[in-house]
């Protein structure tokens, strides 16, 4: 113990402190080695839960004994990222996460025996409703959705039915396109017997009105989306446009712009023509008519009104014949009657503006240089448009090519030469670099602060220092302060030692010595004592290293 205390006052409180400092840092830098290595790696199992979803989730986590973490206010779930799709289907074996509603699966849960109508009904309605929602949810810009339904009940001795309505909330994560809110409006439709699109609500969580569910008919939803049509024919025909010029003048090189005028009037027509010269025999009817009559003499006797009496031969007298024949041909003349209903949204006329940039090439310093379109290449471009619009002259459609100079320059060639998705790392990517940084850097304070004193000290012979008695004569300096080369009796040249600086160097060296010495008996203790965290620590500083 004398010796120990010895030692440890001939460190100093500095020496000591610093020696402290760095057992700190190692027993740090290991155990954090230790604990990251061991750490189970957490992944979510749901997110965006409602507080009904994760209390049921937890429940069933915590019957089975499996460990997690609960964030975002207990919006999102996480449990070992190994478990997560085994623990899904077992949690979509039991119905969850329910998405706040309840669908088919209330059936299940309930017992048939004692219930009456009214509970089925209510059930049934509350089931209809949850997997409506769920429906819903499925979409991309949907995170949440609630659905009531109203289902008049049939009244007896009644002959006018009440219609059903819905009333829809959503909470997006964007704002709904027309044609997406219809489509939810005729999916709960499909749904739902004898209900109509026009008569469901549809309203945000900001609490403005997607779409009304007032009386109407087909008819005046078309009519109420007519500007919302002209916009998506003329998206649709620019896109197409600008496809096509762009694989010519290169990709962002080209500007379209589309007005297209339609028209939304629905017409019915109904023809009838007639064709004289398509006559048709369509009936024909022919009578003829033959009559012979005698007079004999022209004198009525009493013979003459006998019957027979005119067989013998002295009825002969003036006889006459006549024939009447006669033909009736009826004609029809070729009749086409035609029908036709025009619907809405026909094409009027089209107008098509497209702005092409110029060509830019590198001059004697690389620097681009802009120069305009030949005129064949943009009449060869205006063919392609007016193929790809399907131009009509008669119609009065119009097309203008125009070149000009973008504002924004040529695109960066550099950019374009780099292969897509070679830097885009992941939130996981980025934080395991990090870790690995951290660790590196830990490593490398390591190998320089502790190691390498250590391994220096071990491999460097020892010196031994003399102590030169120094006499009480004065020492010659030069103006530096530094002393002058003397020469003893013997012929030898001696520096001489000053008294002021000298011993302190050779004290703080002594202390510097002893006190890696004792570290290095420490070291040497707990590698004796420890052989396999020794070789364990060892082989974990040559992975880093590698």
């Amino acid at each position: 113990m004398n010796g120990l205390v010895d030692v440890l006052k001939s460190l100093g409180p500095a020496r000591i402190a610093a020696m402290g400092a760095v057992a700190l840092g190692l027993v740090a830098f290991f155990g954090f080695m230790i604990m990251r290595y061991n750490e189970v790696q957490m992944a979510p199992l749901y997110t965006g839960l409602t507080f009904e979803d994760s209390s049921a989730i937890v429940r069933e986590l915590d019957g089975m004994n499996v460990p997690y973490e609960l964030r975002d206010d207990g919006k999102v779930i996480m449990v070992a990222e190994d478990s997560v799709l085994r623990l899904r289907m077992s949690l979509a074996e039991s119905g969850l996460p329910l998405g706040g509603s309840v669908g088919y699966e209330i059936f299940d849960k309930t017992d048939s025996l004692g219930t009456t109508s009214f509970v089925q009904n209510v059930n049934h309605l509350r089931a209809l409703e949850g997997e409506l929602a769920r429906t819903i949810r499925a979409l991309n810009r949907v995170e949440s959705a609630r659905v009531h339904l109203v289902l008049p009940e049939r009244q007896l001795f009644r002959r006018d039915a009440e219609k059903p309505t819905a009333s829809i909330v959503l909470r997006t994560r964007g704002p709904l396109e027309t044609a997406q809110i219809r489509a939810i409006q005729h999916l709960v439709a499909s749904a739902v017997p004898n209900l109509e699109p026009s008569r469901i609500s549809i309203v945000d969580e900001t609490g403005r009105l997607l779409a009304s569910g007032g009386d109407g008919d087909d008819q005046s939803l078309f009519a109420s989306n007519l500007d919302e049509r002209t916009a998506a024919f003329q998206t649709r025909l620019e896109t197409k446009i600008e496809e096509i010029v762009a694989s010519v003048v290169g990709p962002g090189r080209a500007r379209v712009k589309v007005a297209a005028e339609l028209d939304f009037n629905r017409l019915t027509e109904t023809e009838d023509r007639f064709d004289p010269e398509g006559q048709v025999v369509r009936s024909t009817q022919s009578r003829e008519e033959s009559s012979n009559s005698t007079e004999p003499n022209g004198e009525v006797t009493v013979g003459n009104q006998v019957p027979n009496a005119g067989a013998g031969p002295a009825a002969a007298g003036a006889q006459s014949a006549t024939s009447t024949s006669e033909e009736t041909v009826n004609f029809e003349i070729s009749k086409t009657s035609r029908t036709q209903i025009v619907e809405a949204g026909g094409l009027k006329r089209l107008s098509v503006a497209v702005l092409v940039d110029g060509i830019y090439a590198p001059d004697a310093s690389g620097a681009p240089v802009y120069a305009p379109r030949e005129q064949a290449d943009l009449d060869r471009i205006a063919a392609l448009v007016r193929t790809a619009m399907g131009y009509d002259q008669t119609r009065g459609d119009q097309v203008e090519i125009v070149n000009l100079r973008f504002a924004e320059g040529p695109p960066s060639l550099a950019i374009d030469e780099v292969e897509p998705g070679l830097f885009d790392f992941s939130r996981s990517d980025i934080m395991r670099f990090a870790e690995l940084g951290v660790m590196a850097l830990l490593t490398l304070l390591v190998l320089l602060f502790a190691v390498r004193p250590l391994i220096r000290r071990i491999v460097s012979p020892e010196r031994v220092t003399e102590h030169l008695s120094i006499t009480s004569q004065t020492v010659a300096v030069d103006e530096a302060g530094n002393p002058i080369p003397q020469v003893d009796a013997q012929g030898n040249v001696v520096v001489p030692l000053l008294e002021a600086q000298e011993p302190s160097r050779i004290d703080e060296a002594q202390a510097q010595g002893e006190a890696q010495l004792v570290e290095i008996r420490k070291v040497g203790s707990l590698v004796t004592e420890n052989p396999a965290e020794a070789a364990f620590v060892i082989r974990n500083w040559l992975s880093e290293a590698a």
